[in-house]
């Protein structure tokens, strides 16, 4: 499972993942998680207003589905077939239940952010999911290979 957030990294992970699952067959499944607590707490905080957090969680659907179709397209130009998953959450509990639910064997992120904090360690929601899930995570660094990678595919 690839898990998607609409990053650079994670769509390098995307190309990464396409290419695993082209050498060993495996099935591709990639994740989608529309952050809703993160909205929930901007409304509490008084950021948003309702009104405001209906639109952006609209904008945040659209997204979603633009970056699975993204990643979808991804996988088709070099014959791997992809499940494509959308859910919303808790991004950390969302990819924890995915990887439970699908039975994932491995799970591919981007390259996580820099950590200025013990705080931003605590509150990255990626780096909570690595840690928590129960199979091996792979994490996809250096683009431009990875990019080559991808491209020789046939």
């Amino acid at each position: 499972m690839v898990y998607i957030d609409g990053t650079e990294q994670s769509v390098t992970a995307a190309q990464y993942a396409v290419c695993l699952a082209s050498f060993s067959g495996a099935e591709l499944i990639a994740l989608y998680v529309i952050n809703t607590r993160a909205v929930e707490d901007l409304l509490k905080a008084r950021i948003f207003l309702r009104d405001e957090q209906v639109e952006y969680e609209h904008d945040m659907e659209a997204d979603a589905e633009r970056y699975l179709n993204y990643v979808n397209e991804l996988a088709m130009k070099k014959g791997v077939s992809i499940v494509r998953k959308r859910s919303r959450g808790s991004v950390n509990k969302e990819i924890v239940n995915a990887v439970n639910e699908y039975e994932v064997d491995l799970l591919v992120i981007g390259e996580l952010s820099r950590i200025r904090s013990r705080r931003d360690e605590f509150y990255d929601e990626t780096e909570r999911a690595m840690r928590t899930v129960t199979c091996s995570v792979l994490i996809v660094k250096d683009e431009d290979r990875v990019w080559e990678m991808y491209e020789s595919l046939a």
